[in-house]
C-alpha cells in the first residue's frame, strides 16, 4: 500500500462516521467511533463520538495496521 493511496482514501472518508481500532503501546487496544474531521499532508484528525476527544494519526498508522478501520457506522 502506498501513502498517496491511503491519503486519498482517508480524504474520501472525511465527514463520515466509522469505527476504529488503535493498537497502541504495550498491546493496548482501543476501539472507538468517530468522524474523520480533517486531512493534512502527513496526518489526519478523528473526532471521537463517545468522549468528544480529538485524535491525530499518520497515514503510516494505516499502512502498519496500528490503526484499523473496522466498519462503516450508519
Amino acid at each position: 500500500m502506498n501513502v498517496d493511496i491511503v491519503r486519498n482514501n482517508i480524504r474520501q472518508m472525511k465527514g463520515q462516521n466509522y469505527n476504529f481500532r488503535f493498537n497502541g503501546n504495550r498491546n493496548q487496544i482501543e476501539e472507538f467511533n468517530g468522524i474523520v474531521k480533517d486531512c493534512y499532508s502527513a496526518i489526519f484528525i478523528i473526532e471521537s463520538k463517545e468522549d468528544m476527544k480529538i485524535r491525530s494519526f499518520s497515514y503510516n498508522d494505516i499502512i502498519t495496521s496500528s490503526l484499523e478501520i473496522i466498519d462503516l457506522k450508519k
